[in-house]
């Protein structure tokens, strides 16, 4: 099992910017999938940006391509969130999330991922 704790969201005005870290703590090595994730009050879960520990690849959600960055510490066992140009939509509880692929490249498919974190709440005000 994968421990993962979030930090970094907070309340800012549409246009500016935060950053979120994911520090990971356990059996990181049984996963190589990291993956940011957002729920907004009556929605679904949804996919926001995934990174593949084994060569750094990235995949966003077209809602937040050119504006996120997600990107990763292999040391620190830790993944970043960089958000900008923020959107009052963006607004959302931010989780990440711990998986497995044998593709080579992470997507996010929530059934793919194991472990989550308890969130932080990302709030954006036009």
């Amino acid at each position: 099992q994968v421990h993962l704790v979030e930090s970094g969201g907070g309340s800012v005005q549409a246009g500016g910017s935060l950053g979120l870290s994911c520090a990971a703590s356990g059996y990181t090595y049984m996963r190589n999938c990291m993956g940011w994730f957002r729920q907004a009050p009556g929605k679904e879960r949804e996919g926001v940006a995934s990174i593949y520990s084994g060569g750094g690849s990235t995949y966003y959600a077209d809602s937040v391509k050119g504006r996120f960055t997600i990107s990763q510490d292999n040391v620190k066992n830790t993944v970043y969130l960089q958000m900008n140009s923020l959107k009052p939509e963006d607004t959302a509880m931010y989780y990440c999330a711990a998986g497995i692929t044998y593709g080579g490249s992470c997507q996010l498919r929530i059934a793919e991922y194991n472990d989550w974190g308890q969130g932080t709440q990302v709030t954006v005000s036009s």
